[in-house]
Parts: structure tokens; C-alpha cells; sequence
């Protein structure tokens, strides 16, 4: 009876298995071998070291930038899933439920033609605080830059993070958040020591998730912040589009998926800290 169910598990479980495989396991080992070949398909590791000497600087400007959105659209996340559950004025709940899940129909190449606009340096932003007597059209300046990138990333992926986490938090037992109340403890409290660790788990996904994402968007870099330094994804369609450089632009991807792949472990780790003995 064992061995048949497990027979039976492993055929419910091959299609997805399989399309794993052909859409993730594939085209990594596919990318990891061209990036250790060279043209004549002779091994190497030239194609590394061109990526290091090249765009090491561009390495360390995309993980700060990943790492500083991931940072934001957590605390943004935790701020908004913690109103909706926890606050009792019910035009603001009503508001933020509205509001805040918009960006997750909205593709990030649409996101980043957007943000042109709205942070450009006479944009909609701008415009506003001027028009509100907060800002001075002498003084203004564009965000089309490294800040223009991480707002995208967090008013995009926020969303998405928050959708779990109020879940999460909704699903809780209220009795505890109700004795935390009688015992005159206040909202940020309760929000901060008692129901953040009951749901860090699903906090911690959603900016796996969301950090992978990042991690592989090309329209936001591209369009957003066209100076140097930039992400790697636009490092990898340049070296393809202007050299038809697979070797290097392969390196530069596998690089990526160590980074992603640290990302991962982390949360690993992490679960089987917690996971009980």
C-alpha cells in the first residue's frame, strides 16, 4: 500500500516537476554551461572574469538596490496589512483595501513608463508639490535614477507582499490581539510583538518572492534610470543586443541566480530555525 501510494504521488506530481525542470532546471544548466565555454566550445572561465572586471560595480549596485526595496516594501507592507486588520476607523480600512492592491494588475514594463512621468523633473510629483506651495520649480530635480527604481520596485511589489501578509494576519486568533488591548498595550505594540512573529513566516516568503522578482525585471532599469551604474539585466541584454556576447551575458545570469540563490538559502535556514524539534 506504501509503495503504491508513492507511485501515485510521484505521478500527480511529474507535471509540475516537469515543468520545472524545463523552465527553471534547463535553462540554468543551459546558461552555467555557456557561461564555462567559450565560442569554440572550449571551457573557460574568461567569460567570469570579463563579468567582473566589467560590471563588478553594477554587481554591488543591483544588490543594494534589491536589498534597500526589499527593506521598504516590508515595512510598507507590514504598515498597511497592520491598518487594515488592526484599525478600527473603517473609511481608512475601506480606503487601503481599495487602494493598495492596483499595482498588481499592472505589468512593470507599464510601472516604469508611468514612473517617467510621474518623477521626471517637471512630472505629475513635482507638479503637485509645487501646485501645494511645497516645493520650489527652481529646486526640483528628477528621480530618474537609482530612487526612481526602488520606488517602482516597492509600490509594485508592496502590494503583493501585503495581500499575504493581511492574510496572514487576519487568520490569526483575535484573542490574543483582544488581551493585548485589555492589558493597555498599543497598537504598534501589538502590531510589532504580537502579531508580527505569528506571521513572520509569511512575511518572509512574500520578499523572497518578491526579491527573485526584482532581481529579473529589465523594463524598470531600462527605462526608469538610464545612467551608469545599472542592473544586471540590462548589462545582460546589452552585451547580447550590441556583441552577441552569450559567454559573458551568461555569466552575468548565473551570477544573478547565486544572488537569488543566497536569497533562498537564507530563508531556508531560516524555516529550519524555526521549525520545531
Amino acid at each position: 500500500m506504501t509503495r503504491l501510494s508513492y507511485k501515485y504521488g510521484l505521478i500527480l506530481v511529474a507535471p509540475a516537476l516537469a515543468l520545472v525542470c524545463a523552465l527553471f532546471v534547463l535553462p540554468f544548466g543551459l546558461s552555467f554551461l555557456s557561461a564555462l565555454t567559450d565560442k569554440q566550445g572550449q571551457f573557460t572561465i574568461a567569460n567570469f572574469v570579463r563579468a567582473g572586471e566589467l560590471y563588478s560595480t553594477d554587481i554591488m549596485f543591483t544588490i543594494a538596490i534589491v536589498v534597500a526595496s526589499t527593506g521598504l516594501i516590508a515595512l510598507v507592507s507590514i504598515i498597511i496589512a497592520g491598518t487594515i486588520v488592526l484599525s478600527e476607523t473603517r473609511w481608512l480600512v475601506a480606503a487601503l483595501a481599495a487602494l493598495y492592491r492596483w499595482p498588481l494588475f499592472i505589468p512593470f514594463i507599464v510601472a516604469a513608463q508611468c514612473m517617467r512621468t510621474f518623477l521626471a523633473k517637471n512630472g505629475l510629483m513635482n507638479n503637485s508639490f509645487i501646485a501645494l506651495g511645497l516645493a520650489d520649480p527652481m529646486t526640483t530635480s528628477s528621480y530618474l535614477d537609482w530612487r526612481g527604481i526602488i520606488i517602482t520596485f516597492v509600490w509594485k511589489q508592496a502590494p503583493f507582499v501585503t495581500l499575504l501578509l493581511a492574510g496572514a494576519m487576519a487568520s490569526l486568533d483575535r484573542s490574543t490581539i483582544e488581551a493585548g488591548r485589555n492589558l493597555g498595550a498599543s497598537k504598534p505594540r501589538i502590531l510589532i510583538e504580537l502579531v508580527l512573529p505569528q506571521v513572520k513566516p509569511t512575511l518572509i516568503v512574500g520578499l523572497v518572492l518578491s526579491f527573485v522578482t526584482m532581481m529579473s525585471v529589465l523594463s524598470v532599469p531600462m527605462m526608469v534610470a538610464g545612467s551608469q551604474p545599472t542592473m544586471l539585466t540590462v548589462d545582460m541584454a546589452f552585451r547580447i543586443n550590441s556583441y552577441g556576447d552569450y559567454g559573458t551575458a551568461n555569466a552575468l545570469g548565473v551570477i544573478s541566480y547565486l544572488i537569488c540563490g543566497a536569497a533562498a538559502w537564507l530563508y531556508l535556514r531560516h524555516q529550519t530555525r524555526e521549525a520545531p524539534k
